[in-house]
């Protein structure tokens, strides 16, 4: 299937596969008639880097990761160790974004009971 065909049908933007071809990890993939022809294996590669994409993996993050997938079994720590990275920055996020809904309660909380102090003056 060509480029676009597996853009569609796979819902890839064609950005991402240009990448990808440009990486050369394609060892499948072959240039007919001026056109990359993706089969199953590229798919599943493709499917691959989209993960990788959607967890937060940079470009260069992802090249890296595919790069070692390809060398096989013997990279399973080092890939590991890429994981287990951006597991611990999304945790570091997470843990960030909860200080800040602590801290826009807070402030909410403080507006709430100077509004109820407010409507007890008013009312006598």
């Amino acid at each position: 299937m060509t480029i676009d065909e597996a853009s569609t049908r796979y819902n890839i933007p064609l950005d991402i596969l240009r990448e990808y071809e440009s990486w050369g990890l394609c060892g499948a993939v072959k240039k007919v008639m001026g056109a990359w022809q993706y089969d199953d294996q590229d798919i599943e590669r493709l499917s691959m880097i989209m993960t990788l994409h959607d967890i937060g993996f940079l470009n260069d993050e992802v090249e890296s990761y595919m790069r070692l997938l390809l060398e096989g079994e013997s990279t399973e720590a080092q890939r590991l160790a890429m994981l287990n990275r951006r597991r611990s920055a999304t945790l570091d996020e997470i843990h960030f974004r909860e200080m800040q809904l602590d801290r826009m309660d807070y402030l909410r909380h403080k507006i709430r009971e100077s509004n109820k102090g407010a409507s007890c003056i008013i009312q006598i």
